[in-house]
């Protein structure tokens, strides 16, 4: 994996834990707005949406620079709609990011299989 490749994971990795808290805000917020007179959810939705577009963006942008057949971004799509999904995206770019890492330090070393 090039530097490229493992900058755009990064980069869907981080903004997947971030989009993960915010839609749980968002939540909280949907609820006190119900119960009590606080209302924070026009703003944390503006950003929650914020965070939404560049989710999308960042995983066109992995999906385009990985290829990945189309099933990885159907599902980390799917993960990104559903409360705490973002966080268990998060955990397997995590450890795919880590197996890749892996790799390239097998290959730079000369390992054979790698």
């Amino acid at each position: 994996m090039d530097i490229k490749t493992a900058s755009a994971v990064r980069r869907l990795r981080l903004v997947s834990a971030v989009e993960a808290v915010s839609f749980l805000l968002l939540l909280v917020c949907s609820v006190l707005k119900r119960t009590t007179d606080f209302n924070a959810v026009p703003v944390m939705g503006a950003v929650h949406g914020v965070l939404v577009v560049l989710f999308l963006v960042f995983l066109a942008d992995a999906w385009n620079r990985t290829k990945w057949e189309v099933k990885r971004p159907l599902i980390l799509f799917v993960l990104s709609v559903i409360p705490f999904g973002g966080f268990y995206a998060e955990k397997m770019l995590r450890a795919e990011e880590r197996d890749q890492v892996i790799a390239a330090r097998a290959r730079r070393e000369g390992v054979v299989g790698a």
